[in-house]
């Protein structure tokens, strides 16, 4: 009895190895947003549905970091869902508040941008196997508002 217990274990984990995964990806960070805060970023997430059905997203977790330290984090609870068998575009808003920014100056110089990390979690609700979590990363440089730009 435990042998075929073992073989029906040993398939079901080849199954769900081999299933088709939502594939995303970051395409863009952008400047969204300034006040007297903190300055709010948008970063757009392309996301490949390879389900004939749509896809429940149960939440989105992000963490921006510079200079090897977390600048901004922060979940969005149920922000939709993925259409079936198509790219669904996701905005994530990031809010950094302005005295971290500050802490950050050497990193800034002369060119006015942050080198940054971002990390993002979408936890998709897939139907039998449950809640997963698909990450997806990216670096580059984000430039930070002048004050032209909050006035």
């Amino acid at each position: 009895m435990s042998e075929w217990l073992e073989k029906a274990k040993n398939f079901l984990a080849e199954k769900v190895a081999n299933v088709p995964m939502p594939e995303p990806s970051v395409t863009d960070v952008d400047l969204k947003h300034v006040s007297r805060e903190c300055v709010e970023y948008n970063a757009k997430v392309s996301v490949k549905n390879p389900y004939g059905h749509s896809l429940p997203i149960c939440e989105i977790i992000y963490s921006l970091k510079s200079a090897g330290r977390e600048i901004a984090s922060g979940k969005i609870p149920d922000p939709g869902s993925l259409k079936a068998s198509d790219t669904t575009m996701l905005d994530v808003p990031v809010k950094t508040p302005y005295s971290i920014l500050v802490s950050l100056a050497r990193d800034i110089g002369p060119d006015w941008d942050i080198d940054y990390q971002l990390d993002i979690g979408l936890v998709i609700d897939l139907p039998v196997i449950g809640n997963i979590t698909i990450p997806v990363s990216t670096k580059g440089e984000i430039k930070l508002p002048t004050l032209s730009d909050i006035f």
